[in-house]
């Protein structure tokens, strides 16, 4: 099968960069206050539901990776780009980092409790966030949550430079109430959504949401059971 133009040209920006991409965000890393609050929250419900360790999906040079491992997770990179992953192994040898695609996840159903794509379905057309999110929620373990993060906006930008490199790749900037929409459509429920205003060098605001697959109702019940009997 041919791969998407979208895919060859998100590897081939990102192998480009890769190196100076990854000092930059390790000497400036971009979060707010804010943003880890979100990411702290998503560890501390992944650990409750104790249901599998957490994939890092579009995980670059493994910055994030080490912050959920350093909340406490068993955490694991996946990327699209052969150059971040050698990066991140690098970087984070004792943490482990493979090559894959958000769409086709070398992952069994149920496998993880946790996937965080964290800035990384930005680079995926509108059409194609259905399939991607359908694969994030075969992979989630029932009770097992997803956290996004993404620019706020209604457009496709092309961008032509990046991290000092010539480089040939489409962003889109997304209203969170369709991403939203669109997990719900892939049998997430979203438990939480974050807007904040841009910070630093940001240009648009900047969004997170939060979903968690369901777990089956029998399971439900007798969870909620257990936890009568002990409060």
């Amino acid at each position: 099968m041919t791969e998407p133009s979208y895919l060859r040209e998100t590897r081939a920006a990102y192998d480009t960069v890769a190196g100076d991409y990854a000092r930059l965000l390790i000497t400036k890393p971009p979060e707010t206050s804010l943003d880890l609050a979100m990411v702290a929250t998503f560890a501390e419900l992944v650990k409750a539901a104790d249901v599998g360790p957490v994939a890092d999906l579009g995980c670059g040079p493994g910055r994030m990776t080490a912050h959920l491992s350093s909340l406490g997770l068993t955490a694991f990179g996946v990327d699209l780009s052969p150059e971040m992953v050698a990066v991140a192994r690098r970087t984070y040898p004792e943490l482990p980092f493979d090559e894959g695609s958000m769409t086709d996840l070398d992952l069994g159903d149920g496998a993880v409790g946790g996937v965080l794509a964290w800035y990384s379905i930005i680079h995926f057309p509108t059409e194609m966030l259905p399939a991607v999110f359908a694969e994030f929620h075969r992979v989630l373990s029932p009770g097992g949550h997803v956290l996004l993060a993404f620019q706020v906006g209604d457009e496709r930008l092309h961008l032509e430079q990046g991290y000092g490199h010539a480089v040939s790749l489409h962003a889109y900037r997304r209203p969170p109430g369709l991403v939203a929409e669109l997990l719900s459509e892939a049998g997430m429920d979203v438990r939480a959504r974050l807007l904040r205003e841009p910070e630093g060098l940001e240009k648009v605001p900047q969004a997170c949401v939060l979903a968690r697959k369901p777990v089956p109702v029998d399971h439900e019940v007798g969870a909620a059971t257990h936890r009568r009997t002990w409060t």
